[in-house]
């Protein structure tokens, strides 16, 4: 199995008002090709923070932070930002799109703007419009994206995630404006996604969602304190209830 992504000794310190706010301290972290990661924690953890300093949004403070093969601290800010667009995904809980875009042109945005991108425009779209297709939403590509639901909007973003097919998704709390059903709609894509090898790292508050993840991580006030190894999800409701009680117990062991 190959590593996607790897950090060690990782800080992040912010200051504010002339006071040092130690938001990550010294975390070591391996992700593998193919797994699914879940980041949990209490509310200010650093949860999100981590989220954006392994994945080159946020310059970490000290430590050293690999993304395929590459030393992120290392690369210019054009370096950095060409490596997100191309290699990486994001999904977020705001769901970010261009208001004078159609759904469907946000979704090949990125790819538009991508070097490696050798396509014609038409060739784009169509690339687009399939994975609408397999995210059973291709009849509003050409809708505002005001003129969908949350659910969809979501799926949208999923779909924008995947237009440069990157080595990794990197989600923060990509079902925390939704409701249960748009929830678990996006959490069969995502986990599709995965189970198609696609890597997924996702911060969630929600133990529904970690429970499918195939391991969890836990913060408290910047650091990795616990660590549980899930396995795959098989898809079953009944699998699904025992993951999901044995999380929650080990969460309460945690101190969730």
């Amino acid at each position: 199995m190959c590593t996607v992504l790897q950090a060690n000794g990782l800080c992040k310190t912010y200051i504010v008002n002339k006071r040092q706010n130690n938001v990550l301290k010294n975390i070591d972290l391996t992700v593998e090709e193919g797994e699914m990661v879940a980041v949990m924690g209490p509310s200010g953890s650093g949860k999100s923070t981590l989220l954006y300093c392994v994945s080159g949004m946020d310059r970490v403070t000290a430590g050293n932070v690999v993304f395929n093969g590459k030393e992120t601290a290392k690369l210019r800010d054009k370096e950095l930002a060409r490596l997100r667009l191309d290699e990486m995904g994001f999904i977020f809980q705001q769901m970010y799109m261009m208001k004078n875009l159609s759904v469907l042109d946000n979704i090949i945005l990125p790819a538009v703007k991508s070097k490696k991108n050798k396509e014609s425009r038409r060739q784009t779209e169509e690339r687009g419009r399939a994975l609408m297709r397999r995210l059973g939403i291709a009849d509003v590509g050409g809708n505002d994206i005001n003129e969908v639901s949350g659910g969809q909007l979501q799926r949208a973003c999923i779909c924008r995630s995947m237009i440069n097919s990157p080595k990794m998704i990197f989600a923060d709390e990509p079902t925390g404006a939704l409701n249960r059903s748009s929830s678990d709609e996006v959490m069969k894509e995502l986990l599709s996604l995965n189970n198609d090898g696609t890597t997924v790292m996702c911060v969630t508050h929600d133990p529904k969602v970690a429970a499918k993840c195939s391991r969890v991580l836990y913060l408290v006030d910047g650091g990795i304190v616990g660590e549980k190894d899930m396995g795959h999800f098989g898809g079953g409701d009944k699998e699904l209830r025992d993951r999901e009680r044995e999380l929650n117990n080990w969460l309460m062991e945690q101190g969730w």
